[in-house]
This record gives C-alpha cells, structure tokens and sequence, in this order.
C-alpha cells in the first residue's frame, strides 16, 4: 500500500463522521456528499504530514467548506419562496440502515433541521460544531472568522432559538408509531374527533411541494385546522396509492407511493406527549427522485 492509499484509508475511516456533521450544517444530503468530496481533495493535495489530529483538521475543512456553501446559498437567493424541508433520511420502519446511523447520531430529526435552516450560516456552523460535536469556542473561532467570546454568542443564539422552536419527542417509538397510525387511520375514515384526540392543539404541518403552484396552503397551524386538511387530502387521495410506514429520521412517519411506483410524499412526524406536535411533507417531486427510497414491496 503507498502513502496515497494510506492517506485515503484514513480519511476512509473519518467519511461517515464529516458526512453527518456536513449533513447538519447543511440540510441537503447531496451537497453534504459534495463537501465531504472538497475535503477529500484538499487532503489528498495538502497529504497529512504534520496533522496530530486527522479528526479535528478533517472537521475543522468539512466545516469551513459547509460555511462557504451556505453563504453561497445565501447569497444567490435559491431557497425557494414558501417552505423548504431539508432533506429526510428514509430508513427500514424495523431498523434504521446502518449508513444512516451517524447521520442520525443526537436525534436529529427534521425538525431541529428545519429550525438550523432559519440560522445565519456562521450562527448554524458554531451551533453544530459545539452543541452537537463538542468542538471548543477557541476552534470554532477562527473557522467563522470571529473571537472565542464571539462564537461563543453566536452559539448561544442559536441555542435559544432551537430550544425555543423544537418540542423534545417521545423516546417511545413504539408509542410513536401507534400515534401515527391513529392519526393515519383517523384521516382515511374522516374521523374529525380521532383526528383532534392526537393532534397537540398547537399542531404545525409544514408541506414542502417545490415548484408546485399554488393550492393548499404550505404552513397550518393548529389541531382543527390540520385535522380538516389531512380529511381533504385523505378524500383526494389517488387511487391504489401504497403506503408504508418508515423511520424518517428515526422517527416513525411514512411513504406514499403512487400505482406506478413513484413515490409521491414523505411525511415525517414529531410526536411528544402522545400527540403530533409537528408534520413535515416532503412532495417535491424533483427531489423525491433523488432520495435513496426503496421502490415500494
């Protein structure tokens, strides 16, 4: 083995670590790929000679080029107008896929997600790398180009507005998915007083249809109003649709399928106290193509 090959088996060894820290940084499992990919280059250019800790310095690039990314985002504007979920990680409703497992490491579900989404790059950078990762102020310092006190409040910011905006889930998710399956089965028969029984009061769907027009509203708020909405949705339902319960960022939520195979939704649920506190809908067809979902059995 040459020192090349040496040098890609180390960095080997660190890729599913960089790629859940890009993954929470950035929301978009392919651009996370693509920030783990620029690190991988500017280490093979650069070799690691004099590098104590492959770890720390892999982070320490991964997240500077994640920083760059977002302010790039940022910059051009191309978050569309409406809602905008980040992308969910699909896995088996028995077991999440073991490549999905660091980037789910700290329950990171869609929803902290959604909240990280709403931070200025530097806030969500310091955020990650010391709330989620543990990397220390006067290391983060330097990647947002400010002082350790600096990041410091930066960090802080963000953590109050990520505590502020997010419900802790139920552990239980057995009890989850009971829960959704009410929910579900309450919505097909057009049980208005089931679908209120597990509906928190403060309820919050989100649904994320891309480029899609107009139509039903993209945020609603509240248990009777998502409860009239998942009724009218439910009478509108195409069909022979299929679907089939999954862990949506390790929690329980479900694919829907149409009878051609096409997946037509993802629906990721944050379930805390024995009621739905959050739903988010992914229905972007554009980017439903490009999520790793399993044709439906």
């Amino acid at each position: 083995m040459d020192a090349h090959e040496r040098l890609a088996e180390r960095f080997e060894a660190h890729r599913s670590h960089l790629r859940a820290v890009a993954y929470r940084m950035l929301g978009r499992l392919d651009e996370a790929d693509d920030a783990v990919q620029e690190v991988w280059l500017r280490l093979s250019r650069s070799g690691a000679g004099g590098v104590d800790n492959l770890r720390g310095w892999l982070t320490t690039v991964v997240a500077r080029v994640c920083l760059d990314m977002l302010r790039s985002r940022r910059s051009r504007r191309e978050e569309p107008l409406g809602v905008h979920l980040p992308d969910p990680v699909i896995s088996r409703e028995d077991a999440i896929d073991p490549e999905h497992e660091a980037l789910l490491a700290d329950s990171v579900g869609l929803a902290m997600l959604v909240v990280l989404e709403t931070l200025d790059p530097a806030e969500r950078v310091a955020f990650v790398l010391h709330d989620v990762f543990g990397v220390p102020f006067d290391e983060i310092a330097p990647i947002v180009g400010r002082s350790p006190a600096a990041a410091r409040q930066l960090a802080s910011r963000a953590r109050r507005r990520v505590q502020g905006a997010t419900t802790r889930p139920d552990a239980d998710l057995a009890r989850q998915r009971q829960v959704v399956d009410a929910f579900l089965a309450a919505a097909r028969g057009g049980d208005f007083g089931a679908l209120l029984a597990v509906l928190d009061p403060d309820v919050v769907l989100r649904a994320d249809r891309g480029a899609a027009p107009p139509g039903a509203p993209r945020i609603v708020r509240g248990a009777q109003a998502v409860a009239k909405q998942a009724v009218v949705f439910s009478g509108r339902a195409v069909p022979g649709l299929v679907v089939r319960p999954a862990l949506v960022n390790g929690a329980a939520g479900v694919v829907a399928w149409l009878p051609d195979g096409r997946p037509l939704s993802v629906l990721g649920f944050t379930v805390a106290g024995g009621k739905i506190v959050e739903i988010d809908v992914l229905a972007d067809p554009e980017r439903l193509r490009r999520l790793d979902l399993r044709p439906a059995p």
